[in-house]
């Protein structure tokens, strides 16, 4: 049966999370916002296959230059509220999935692929 919570509750989740990023690698996010949405927009989900859990919308670190990235608007990690709870059976477990969405989706603000994160165990 799904975990239910309500949207503070997953916020706090979202936010025990992030506190898990070593500071060594969290001193090099860079211009990015982490928000919680309720469920997948149609344009967030259309490219994607299957259940998203979590969206990176922006320019990797690998791809910004001085000379091409300024004055822009913060890259945004996007956690879906709706399919977690939808697949998760208690609050441990959906703390373990958040905290690897979470993971997942910074991967991909520092330029690594969904078949590298794969490979490392955040998918």
């Amino acid at each position: 049966m799904p975990v239910d919570v309500d949207l503070e509750e997953f916020e706090a989740l979202v936010s025990e999370a992030i506190d898990l990023i070593p500071d060594e690698l969290a001193k090099h996010m860079d211009n990015v916002a982490v928000v919680v949405q309720d469920w997948p927009t149609t344009a967030q989900q259309q490219p994607h296959k299957g259940m998203l859990l979590g969206l990176y919308e922006g320019i990797s670190l690998t791809n910004r230059s001085p000379m091409s990235y300024s004055a822009v608007m913060p890259d945004r990690i996007t956690i879906f509220k709706g399919p977690h709870l939808r697949i998760t059976g208690s609050i441990e477990a959906l703390r373990k999935r958040i905290a690897v969405t979470v993971v997942h989706e910074i991967g991909h603000h520092f330029g690594i692929s969904d078949d590298r994160l794969h490979e490392l165990g955040w998918s």
